[in-house]
């Protein structure tokens, strides 16, 4: 693949989250968790235009009142993934980079390490980015952690410790939760079923490696909190109002 002008950011994001409804408009620090996101994705100088993707007429409310892109999609769709896949086809877009509307501590430099993967081969169609894990965080099933190749390609992603440490101690690597495809990939993502393995891990992009595409990954110094309880909320509002150290 080449860099290409027709490359959009879209932010997946709904209100019917069952660990923390409404999440999207949960205010973290004064600020809606959605226009957190935005802001850190529209950051990114890579990334031409940012979209929100919702099935939410209250969100796209919220976005139209704020001049935030905003694209609504169909209720039916099963995953993030398959928003971010009709924004795409809708728009024309030739790539698109996933950015989680529950992870409002997004970094511009994430975005750009992730765009920055897609095209550093002709053959990637897939990237994703990780950081470091402590032994505590491989042990959450709530943390998805990857090992990968010795191109940086994914082997596999799992909720459970991956590598199992048998001998000595692995350095685990914590999977983040952005995606960049080229629009190829994503066609064929939206028109597989789910595979067996994603359904037992509820991971998404095990769909991929079944179908042999191969994952690209590369590593952040950036971690993020994603927000899918009010602990997780907590802790985000915490971090942003910390000083800096």
């Amino acid at each position: 693949m080449h860099p290409t002008p027709d490359l959009i950011g879209v932010i997946p994001a709904r209100m019917a989250s069952t660990r923390l409804p409404g999440k999207p408009l949960r205010l973290i620090a004064g600020v809606a968790m959605i226009e957190r996101v935005y802001r850190g994705a529209a950051a990114c100088p890579l990334l031409p235009r940012v979209v929100v993707a919702t099935d939410s007429g209250e969100i796209q409310a919220f976005c139209q009142a704020r001049s935030i892109p905003c694209h609504l999609t169909s209720p039916d769709h099963p995953s993030g993934t398959d928003r971010v896949w009709q924004v795409a086809s809708e728009l024309g877009a030739a790539a698109a980079v996933n950015i989680q509307g529950d992870e409002p501590l997004v970094r511009p430099e994430m975005i750009t390490t992730l765009i920055d993967t897609l095209f550093a081969a002709a053959d990637t169609e897939v990237a994703t980015i990780y950081t470091a894990a402590s032994a505590a965080e491989a042990a959450a099933p709530s943390v998805c952690k990857l090992v990968t190749d010795e191109r940086g390609r994914a082997l596999y992603f799992s909720r459970a410790a991956i590598p199992f440490a048998r001998e000595g101690a692995p350095a685990y690597k914590k999977h983040l939760g952005f995606y960049a495809y080229s629009r190829r990939a994503l066609d064929a993502f939206h028109a597989w079923p789910p595979a067996p393995l994603e359904e037992h891990e509820r991971l998404e992009q095990l769909r991929f490696l079944h179908h042999g595409v191969a994952i690209a990954c590369a590593a952040t110094p950036f971690d993020t909190v994603g927000v899918d309880t009010l602990e997780d909320l907590t802790e985000v509002e915490r971090i942003l109002t910390s000083p800096p150290r």
